[in-house]
């Protein structure tokens, strides 16, 4: 599934080619990616049409594209989702979705929402230029310049799940996925199953520090990408995955200390993890 660091590439990609144009046409090839507007295909198309996009912003792994009524069009990628920037005589993905056609676009261009697994999807948000109303209670995350360092610290040391369950948790910090979750966590020499309650501040702060660094430098890099899923609106892959340190490398050495990265089962995906530089959390002592 894509991550922050992916969907940033995307935001920044679309703001580039899109921002100042209007959309002409648009063509809705399969329900499913546009369920979540009430007016289903007919009245998405009929909301957008000559409507001009003013830009491209993000919240956590959400996308929005302000119009110039004060609508936005929300997206979200789910685990295979892609938006193409794409010239208009290009053949058709196999998985297209749907395509909405730009004027105002250098030798004329289209938008292509392409979703092989149709987990992802796109609606109109009604007055939801500055901030669509669908994702308000969704967390700022560690790359937003208003993120809050302090408040984050304080309601992750007072919470008692699994540290890896809270930086997942949307509503208290976004955008970390499952990737730079285990990156974060092997960066700081935490377990992902230690509670938030029993970390330190400096061990809170160093594994916000660490989960901010690791998102930069995949932004850097374009993202990551370990198949032909996760594209760019150039459909150009990241290749972060590269330097990963943990997720992906089960029974391959530690960079640290050599020992072999483990991988365990957890909220139907897989965490890796070294038993050595991040050894479980001991149990709570019962009272009684």
């Amino acid at each position: 599934m894509p991550e922050l660091p992916e969907v940033e590439v995307v935001r920044a990609g679309l703001e580039r080619h899109v921002t100042g144009a209007t959309i002409t046409l648009v063509e809705v090839l399969h329900d499913r990616p546009v369920r979540r507007h009430p007016g289903g295909a007919s009245g998405f198309a009929a909301a957008l049409t000559g409507r001009r996009i003013e830009g491209a912003r993000r919240r956590g792994k959400y996308l929005w594209l302000p119009l110039d009524n004060g609508d936005a069009i929300l997206g979200h990628l789910g685990m295979s989702g892609q938006l193409l920037v794409q010239p208009v005589d290009a053949p058709p993905e196999r998985h297209l979705r749907v395509r909405l056609a730009l004027a105002g676009t250098e030798h004329g261009r289209e938008l292509r929402f392409v979703d092989q697994r149709m987990f992802g999807g796109l609606s109109v948000s009604v007055g939801g230029a500055d901030l669509p109303p669908e994702i308000a209670h969704i967390a700022r995350d560690p790359l937003d310049p208003e993120f809050d360092d302090a408040a984050f610290v304080a309601r992750l040391r007072k919470r008692s799940s699994a540290v890896k369950r809270l930086l997942l948790d949307q509503t208290l910090v976004s955008g970390v996925g499952n990737i730079y979750a285990d990156e974060a966590l092997w960066r700081t020499g935490l377990h992902g199953e230690r509670p938030g309650d029993r970390l330190t501040r400096a061990q809170a702060l160093a594994l916000l520090g660490h989960a901010r660094h690791v998102m930069n430098e995949a932004l850097a890099q374009g993202g990551t990408s370990f198949d032909a899923l996760y594209v760019n609106v150039n459909g150009e892959s990241g290749y972060f995955d590269r330097s990963l340190h943990a997720y992906g490398r089960e029974d391959e050495p530690c960079d640290r200390c050599g020992t072999a990265i483990r991988r365990v089962r957890f909220m139907n995906r897989s965490s890796y993890f070294c038993p050595r530089c991040q050894p479980v959390p001991r149990r709570r002592r019962s009272t009684s």
